[in-house]
């Protein structure tokens, strides 16, 4: 059977087609060309069935499960590749026969920092169809969240929408993910072989080599002890700001500059017994100390606390119905405070147990170079404090960990985090702990002799007293390996200044860098500073092209696709 060549060659110029028409051509013929191909492959089974593995992911563990379902499906006999959605257009999708995808949401419900282009594209009016496509979904997200996997949930409904037809149904993972995980891939890889008959005997490549896992994780976490923990916000400092070293000691952990280190914390003992003399309770507490999170509550335990109490506080702010007041009304309580709202009709400890999340590690991005601190890792925390409660791990760091007491810690890699070519520029902003994997990369650089320069955009409340690592930034400077540092100290004078200050201060400088082949790096706050930060970067594109905010958005954009402006946002 002859497959149909591509609609390019088949449309001429001059058709009386509209762009959303000549696109719905395009997958109309793409889906016809794919099930062809799928016929064509049963036939001959010489001829591998090729399997695109697409991931959108934040923290790298989507892209992980996507490199463990290539391998699988190699070993299975199919061609396969792992690729980030960002990197696939509608045209390239669309001529695609098998794609399974696994993302993870980011926020509060958007797609991740990798797969923002490639949503746009896909529910743009001109998206071509996608019949002929078979498909898979597998979202990685968190249940105490509102729009729980809702990347998921907006990419299978949008390929069903456009004309693919399933292979299998989505799994949402909550985020203990592993075995719903695997469940998903065995499901969908047996679904694939009996659909297409491709065996391990029939497959012509050799699996590609996986790199090893490291056998320190979220369950069997290393026990790092704590070499240093030291103050950096000086007296007079809004903050506590401190900088952890973890000895790496025989653990044989390897990490890169721009990866994350997640620490697996202890719940407060203080907390622990007040929840238990509070429920009056004995005996082994292990589960509230060290499995469950009994710090924030979780939506099933607020449900269950309305439906017992529904004269409480916390019922009635529920019933107004605004999420913000009640998320106003949250902050600063723990468990133990909405046991003690609803009085005599509060849950006993088994009753409890179910509706608490498991607790889990709070993961930190690496302030520390392999180069420059071999068989060390560095953190820059802040430790939340709110009147008599803390945040869970950062306290955990600050109060519960001793120097020279160990830690259960592991390397969470971050690929698409990480330092450029040594003779590429580099401008990084980072206001606050976002300076972090901005130290590691300056000392990175210094360790290599790289010959790129380096821009850092750095702030915060007050100079005198928060202005961390000043001395190495400082000597950074002198030595020639920070080519340039715009700082931004909020409180500093009567008009607020911040990062995106600076940088619309020096647009015509920054955009220069960007001209000639700039990465930019942003850190910090998801929230507030991240979108900010990013207006004040198209608004310098904009002013310095002067082609309109449309043509700013597209040259972003482009940078995005390049992989030349990454986020690691929290």
């Amino acid at each position: 059977m002859t497959v149909m060549p591509p609609t390019g060659t088949l449309i001429p110029a001059d058709a009386p087609f509209s762009a959303a028409q000549e696109a719905w051509l395009a997958g109309f013929v793409a889906g016809i060309a794919a099930a062809q191909r799928r016929v064509d492959g049963n036939a001959s089974r010489a001829h591998a069935v090729t399997v695109d593995v697409l991931y959108g992911t934040q923290t790298g563990n989507a892209e992980f499960l996507a490199s463990e379902l290539v391998a699988q499906a190699q070993a299975l006999g199919f061609g396969a590749a792992a690729v980030a959605l960002d990197d696939v257009t509608p045209e390239r999708l669309a001529a695609m026969a098998y794609v399974l995808v696994v993302t993870s949401t980011y926020g509060e419900g958007e797609l991740p920092d990798n797969a923002g282009l490639f949503w746009d594209a896909l529910q743009a009016e001109a998206a071509p169809r996608l019949e002929g496509l078979r498909y898979a979904v597998l979202g990685l997200g968190d249940r105490g969240y509102d729009q729980f996997c809702q990347a998921a949930k907006l990419i299978d409904t949008r390929f069903e929408q456009l004309g693919a037809v399933r292979l299998h149904e989505r799994v949402d993972c909550d985020v203990e993910f592993e075995a719903d995980a695997a469940g998903w891939t065995a499901g969908v890889l047996e679904r694939l072989v009996a659909e297409t008959g491709v065996t391990s005997a029939s497959g012509p490549s050799t699996p590609a080599p996986r790199k090893a896992r490291s056998p320190w994780n979220r369950r069997t976490p290393y026990p790092s002890r704590l070499a240093v923990n030291r103050l950096l916000s000086r007296p007079g400092s809004a903050k506590e700001i401190r900088h952890y070293e973890f000895d790496l000691g025989d653990s044989g952990i390897t990490y890169e500059a721009g990866d994350a280190l997640a620490v697996v914390p202890v719940n407060d003992d203080a907390l622990v017994r007040a929840l238990t003399d509070h429920l009056g309770a004995e005996g082994d507490v292990r589960l509230l100390r060290e499995e469950l999170e009994i710090r924030t509550p979780s939506k099933e335990l607020i449900a269950d606390l309305v439906e017992r109490a529904p004269t409480s506080e916390l019922a009635s702010v529920v019933a107004h119905g605004d999420r913000a007041d009640l998320e106003s009304w949250l902050w600063g309580r723990d468990v133990l405070d909405l046991l003690r709202d609803a009085g005599p009709a509060a849950p006993g400890l088994d009753e409890l147990l179910p509706l608490l999340r498991p607790l889990q590690a709070r993961q930190y991005s690496i302030s520390s170079s392999p180069l420059a601190h071999t068989g060390r890792v560095h953190l820059t925390v802040a430790s939340v404090r709110y009147g008599r409660h803390g945040g869970v791990a950062s306290t955990y760091l600050a109060d519960r960990v001793a120097e020279g007491g160990s830690a259960g810690v592991y390397v969470q890699p971050n690929a698409s985090f990480g330092v450029p070519a040594d003779d590429v520029p580099m401008v990084m902003i980072g206001p606050g702990t976002g300076i972090a994997p901005f130290r590691g990369f300056l000392h990175e650089r210094a360790a290599r002799g790289a010959s790129g320069r380096n821009w850092l955009f750095f702030g915060d409340q007050h100079r005198a007293h928060d202005f961390v690592y000043e001395e190495e930034l400082t000597a950074f400077r002198e030595r020639g390996v920070l080519t340039e540092l715009d700082l931004a100290f909020s409180r500093d004078q009567a008009e607020k200044v911040y990062v995106q200050t600076r940088m619309r201060d020096r647009a015509r400088e920054l955009y220069a860098w960007l001209e000639d082949g700039a990465y930019v790096y942003v850190c910090g706050d998801a929230s507030r500073m991240a979108k900010d930060v990013e207006a004040a970067l198209l608004g310098v594109v904009a002013s310095q092209r002067g082609r309109g905010d449309d043509d700013a958005a597209d040259y972003l954009a482009g940078l995005r696709r390049a992989k030349r402006y990454v986020r690691d946002v929290y």
